[in-house]
């Protein structure tokens, strides 16, 4: 699971959650006629946000931190 969370606080898992949070939220803009589409738009935000503002949401439940460079630099630390 280290290299799950050492990739998502990488630059490219940050990429990754900001293009997939931008993708649920286009799917539920383009299908937005009920309730269940504006949850999904709502969901999107989640890995839109973690990608842009750099926390982890699985890197607490793993015993590292939620802000994604310290997460990493424990995973780096835990090697040694």
């Amino acid at each position: 699971m280290k290299g799950l969370i050492k990739f998502m606080t990488s630059t490219s898992g940050k990429a990754v959650r900001i293009v997939i949070g931008l993708v649920l939220i286009a799917w539920g803009v383009y299908f937005a006629t009920n309730t269940p589409n504006w949850i999904l738009i709502i969901i999107g935000l989640i890995p839109l946000s973690a990608g842009t503002f750099n926390f982890c949401i699985l890197a607490p439940f793993f015993g590292y931190s939620l802000n994604g460079a310290e997460a990493r630099r424990q995973i780096d630390a835990d090697k040694n």
